[in-house]
């Protein structure tokens, strides 16, 4: 046999020895995975993550309960000039609010009342107030218990979404936010409440939903 041939053969049992151990070594790590470690795609065990970290105080729940507030219902309702009175437009806004309110009742609110840049800041803080007392009493009108609207505060001119000397209508607002959960203590001691929230959402997410056509806000200006 010449030395070609030799050179050959170990080449090719070199190869085959480097086959069989891999298929080994790739049998072996099969055999020792996770059941359905194939399928992962790496987010099983996100929901748990996030619920712990929400009962930590770790994730501000807080934000993520006012955000899904704001992207169900309108949480902003808007008044005519120098005034604290609900239009039927708003009125319409806020009962949607709080048919939202009644399904979390462990939840609690608060109103933050805003005005436009004509005034002087002290006049402006009080029609804040005014306009921010004026949606808390509507809400309790609407079966809102007012011990779950927390804390009535007024920006007054402070916070403009328009910067403008002049009168405009989309400064001159409240909006509803979300501040906590009923009872005190510390996100740990919320004896489940946010899971409960999160599990009720997803057991109603099964449920086909009825479209809703939302009302426009518009109010006159000045």
């Amino acid at each position: 046999m010449q030395m070609q041939d030799l050179k050959k053969m170990r080449i090719a049992g070199l190869m085959a020895t480097v086959l069989v151990l891999s298929a080994c070594a790739g049998g072996a790590q099969r055999f020792y995975a996770e059941a359905g470690s194939e399928y992962d795609t790496g987010g099983f065990g996100d929901a748990t993550m996030n619920n712990v970290l929400v009962m930590s105080g770790e994730r501000d729940y807080m934000i993520s309960l006012t955000k899904k507030f704001a992207a169900d219902v309108q949480n902003t309702v808007n008044f005519a000039f120098d005034s604290a009175v609900l239009d039927e437009s708003a009125k319409a806004v806020l009962r949607t609010q709080a048919d939202w309110i009644r399904q979390f009742p462990e939840i609690r609110f608060r109103v933050y009342g805003h005005t436009d840049l004509v005034g002087s800041n002290s006049y402006n803080k009080s029609l804040g107030m005014r306009r921010a007392q004026a949606v808390v009493a509507y809400l309790s009108s609407q079966g809102i218990s007012r011990s779950r609207l927390e804390a009535v505060v007024s920006y007054g001119e402070t916070q403009p979404l328009v910067f403008t000397q002049e009168p405009n209508e989309q400064n001159r607002r409240t909006v509803t936010e979300v501040s906590g959960f009923v009872g005190k203590g510390k996100p740990s001691e919320l004896h489940g409440k946010y899971a409960e929230v999160i599990f009720r959402e997803y057991v109603g997410s099964a449920v086909p939903a009825q479209e809703t056509v939302q009302p426009k806000v518009s109010g006159s200006g000045g």
